[in-house]
């Protein structure tokens, strides 16, 4: 998981439920001006983009199709049942 997949997740989220970037930044990370930070360059803890990528994995939309080339972390439980 990096920066670049985190924002792609947020960009997809955002366009699907119609809202903005900085509204669905709020959301997963508290903090609103946070995806806008990494599209322009700056980076985040290993520590927070797992708790970021697992917010997306809980809140994402069912009818909302999950990029295929970022890792889902519901399908890693879902193979080990």
């Amino acid at each position: 998981m990096n920066e670049l997949q985190l924002l792609d997740l947020a960009k997809a989220l955002a366009s699907h439920r119609g809202l903005s970037l900085s509204t669905i930044s709020t959301y997963a990370a508290n903090d609103g001006k946070f995806f806008g930070s990494l599209a322009t360059g700056s980076g985040c803890t290993v520590k927070r983009a797992a708790a970021l990528l697992a917010w997306f994995d809980q809140n994402w939309d069912r009818d909302l199709e999950w990029p295929r080339d970022i890792p889902r972390p519901s399908s890693k439980q879902g193979d080990a049942a």
